[in-house]
């Protein structure tokens, strides 16, 4: 038997490389992969006569570890730093998609009302994993629309959290009187232990944690007791196990080594996950797909245009600029990790079919992909639906226009520590200069301090041609995205044959392109760093002495850095 189950897992993990690493290749989340090894694996699953015990116990364990560490992000500081309009904007996104959601379902797919609510609860949520790990890879997590999408999806995690804990102890068997039978109940219950799992966490358990994270091995064992034991607790209780995981994350996000757990759990809650997304497959039977696939595709136009279409009217409400609604709201056309484990959930109490499953994991395919590529193409779909976005569109404010109708001699494009650097040199200059950045929290400190500012998107063009970059002398970019210095080094030349342009490489080949455009220096950091450290070694050899005085210059400067975020 244990012979069998070690050849089943061979044969499911190998073809899960092979389909991972051609999915790879089409620049698609592994989690695609994952799903399709699950279809391949299936027919051979059957014919092999293999139950799925082992393996959903395994998924199980994956759901856990995803709930655990999605909870050690779930820093209360986080939550409170969300925003007021994150807030707003996620809330009605939520509800007006699952209201849309459930109305076609119950309507149109001539669901019933409780598959109804699923399918609602199931389009509602957008995936965490995906967008972070996209966002992170186009290095754009510190711009406003990520800012933003971070925010609606953590709102989205904690409304998932209730609804967790609401499916949970629902009886439909019973009607929905079973749930007012249970709700106070439910609600007390649920109440008690999560305050007792906050109250033991603060009390106890942070004090724990201090003292066993000066061995690595303690930590990384005592991390997984917490999570099964607080899952078990909530199980024990009739709650889900996936709650107790979750919680126990978020109980942990609040001590300093939350980032050290996080990393050292990761490798073994991504092979459980694996697991856990081929069982998905599993769940999706081939000779079934003609029935569902249809339902699939009809729930797959509502997450990949309605979800995006709410999301820009709200974002429109709030004043945002059609570029930046328009990139947070087709990174949420997707449909949620959170989403499945709801609807496995479902189907495990009985409160709807595996079909129903089949069907959002189809939905879930479709979504994935889709979004996908528009997140990685997201310069390209902007460009070519930015007039037809026009309606989301606000003009530029007052303080706005002040700073557009000024000619300047230089205009600074992102302003970090590289940045900062260049600014102080430009004021020796007494040029007349501005500030060009699109973090919000970085315009806010520069006009603290009275320094000329101007929330923008390098990238958008819209914006470049307000600019009067035929007016400049002088064009400085300090932002590492190749294409955005590609789009400037080309809009300035086009209008402004005669101004300097210094943008910001990556590599060598980048390097090479942006002189072959039209750059007059191209900085390298890495290359300048070590020409800095070899003039260091070269002027003042092992003179101790000056390299203390170098060291007191440079901390100088970081606290003048420091001052200014």
């Amino acid at each position: 038997m244990s012979e069998q189950i070690f050849l089943q897992l061979a044969i499911i993990l190998g073809i899960a490389f092979f389909v991972a690493y051609i999915i790879r290749l089409l620049k698609q989340p592994l989690i695609i992969g994952y799903i399709v090894a699950g279809i391949i694996v299936s027919s051979f699953l059957i014919s092999f006569g293999a139950t799925n015990d082992i393996i959903n116990t395994f998924s199980k364990i994956g759901i856990a570890f995803l709930l655990f560490m999605v909870g050690l992000h779930l820093n209360p500081k986080v939550i409170k730093g969300v925003g007021i309009q994150s807030l707003l904007i996620g809330l009605a996104q939520v509800i007006l998609t699952f209201a849309l959601a459930f109305i076609v379902s119950l309507k149109l797919l001539k669901f019933d009302i409780i598959i109804s609510l699923y399918v609602g609860i199931a389009i509602a949520f957008s995936s965490t994993i995906i967008i972070m790990k996209l966002l992170s890879d186009k290095r754009q997590l510190d711009s406003l629309s990520s800012k933003m999408s971070i925010g609606i999806l953590i709102v989205q995690d904690l409304i998932a959290i209730l609804v967790l804990i609401l499916i949970s102890t629902m009886n439909f068997s019973q009607g929905f009187a079973g749930f007012g039978s249970l709700a106070i109940k439910t609600f007390l219950i649920g109440i008690g232990l999560v305050l007792g799992l906050f109250l033991f966490g603060f009390f106890v358990l942070l004090r724990v944690v201090k003292r066993v994270a000066h061995s690595q091995e303690l930590l990384f064992l005592f991390s997984i007791c917490w999570a099964f034991l607080a899952s078990a607790l909530f199980a024990f209780f009739g709650f889900s196990i996936e709650i107790g995981a979750l919680l126990a994350g978020m109980v942990l996000s609040v001590s300093p080594y939350s980032t050290e757990i996080s990393s050292k759990i990761k490798p073994l809650r991504d092979f459980f996950l694996i697991i856990f997304f081929i069982i998905l497959g599993l769940n999706l039977d081939i000779s079934n797909v003609g029935a569902v696939v249809v339902d699939a595709l009809i729930l797959s136009a509502i997450v990949l245009f309605f979800k995006p279409i709410i999301l820009m009217i709200f974002m429109a409400l709030f004043n945002y600029t059609k570029r930046t609604s328009f990139l947070v709201s087709t990174s949420l056309a997707q449909i949620s990790e959170f989403s499945l484990i709801i609807l496995i959930l479902g189907v495990s109490l009985g409160h709807i079919s595996s079909e129903i499953l089949s069907t959002l994991t189809l939905t879930l395919i479709i979504t994935i992909i889709g979004s996908t590529y528009m997140i990685i193409y997201s310069r390209e779909f902007y460009q070519r639906f930015s007039k037809v976005l026009s309606f989301f569109w606000r003009k530029d404010g007052k303080e706005n226009k002040k700073f557009l109708k000024r000619k300047y001699d230089a205009i600074l494009f992102g302003y970090n520590r590289t940045g900062f650097e260049v600014l102080r040199a430009l004021t020796k200059l007494k040029k007349h200069y501005l500030v060009v950045d699109f973090n919000p929290d970085t315009i806010s400190t520069l006009n603290k301090f009275r320094i000329p500012s101007l929330y923008g998107d390098a990238e958008d063009l819209e914006f470049l041609n307000e600019l009067k970059l035929d007016k400049i002398d002088l064009a400085i970019s300090t932002i590492p995205d190749y294409e955005t210095n590609l789009l400037l080094i080309e809009s300035i030349r086009l209008v402004n044959p005669n101004a300097i342009i210094i943008v910001r490489a990556e590599n060598i080949n980048e390097t090479l392109e942006f002189y072959k455009k039209g750059a007059d220096y191209v900085l390298t950091l890495h290359f300048v760093g070590g020409e800095h450290i070899a003039k260091m070694i070269k002027n003042i050899k092992t003179n101790k002495n000056e390299y203390k005085k170098e060291k007191e210059k440079h901390l100088k400067r970081i606290k003048e850095i420091l001052k200014r975020q």
